[in-house]
């Protein structure tokens, strides 16, 4: 992966000009053996502890978002959301775009495994051109706000058509210092089986990627399909935010 320097938000959401950390130490084949095995992967300190406050802060801005969400309004939990407009904060584009070249080779690579015909280009923009023309053009990216009780239901984030297999979520707040509890779960379903959870250990900075919604899973009888959830447990004390980034534009 590229590594990214001297990245910065959009001016609204704040004048400096950020120190971008990079991508961690973890190879792209890392990577990918994490999420055929685990079914997720962590990079370790992907977004600097600076970057961290700043997105956190910019929370209540009015730009660079085009809605805000409150989760229980919609039967989605308790907390809310906001997702941002285009123009993206540089940071947040940038982070998209070099996130998903090496991430378009696995989704190619699992859909072939679970047969689904949908692959994906080799650049972030001929991919959400291929999204806009379907009618899916208003951005995804999403920062999200946990208080005190508040708490992410188990779900997926499909928002038409054109579903890109893998996600990132990158946590923003301290554990432990800025809030407790509000960890970050996957649920793995499983044919004919009962369901896995898995707890994902994320420090301040770290990313998770995951998938949106299916994984290809090796069994005795060959490769299956299992069917991916995730949600955050409830916050104890504190706020947590949350930076998400979804590669599939929404309708």
């Amino acid at each position: 992966m590229k590594i990214l320097e001297n990245m910065d938000v959009a001016e609204s959401f704040s004048d400096q000009f950020l120190g971008y950390r990079g991508f961690c130490a973890i190879s792209e084949v890392k990577m990918a053996q994490d999420l055929d095995k685990k079914g997720y992967a962590i990079l370790k300190g992907a977004i600097s502890e600076r970057d961290c406050h700043v997105l956190a802060a910019g929370y209540d801005a009015e730009d660079p978002y085009r809605s805000r969400v409150v989760m229980s309004r919609h039967g989605f939990g308790q907390g809310e959301y906001k997702y941002f407009d285009y123009p993206l904060p540089d940071l947040i584009a940038r982070l998209r775009r070099e996130f998903y070249e090496p991430l378009a080779k696995i989704g190619n690579r699992w859909n072939g495994l679970m047969k689904i015909d949908q692959r994906f280009p080799g650049t972030h923009q001929e991919y959400l051109d291929i999204c806009h023309d379907a009618g899916q053009s208003k951005a995804t990216p999403l920062l999200l706000q946990y208080g005190v009780g508040d708490y992410n239901c188990l779900h997926q984030d499909v928002y038409g058509e054109f579903i890109f297999p893998l996600q990132v979520a990158c946590l923003l707040s301290k554990p432990e210092q800025d809030f407790t509890g509000g960890e970050f779960v996957l649920t793995e379903q499983r044919p004919r089986m009962q369901s896995r959870v898995e707890v994902v250990p994320l420090d301040q900075g770290d990313a998770v990627i995951f998938p949106v919604r299916h994984r290809p899973k090796h069994g005795t009888r060959g490769t299956y399909r299992v069917n991916i959830r995730h949600g955050v447990s409830e916050i104890r004390s504190g706020k947590r935010h949350t930076l998400g980034l979804i590669f599939h534009d929404a309708q």
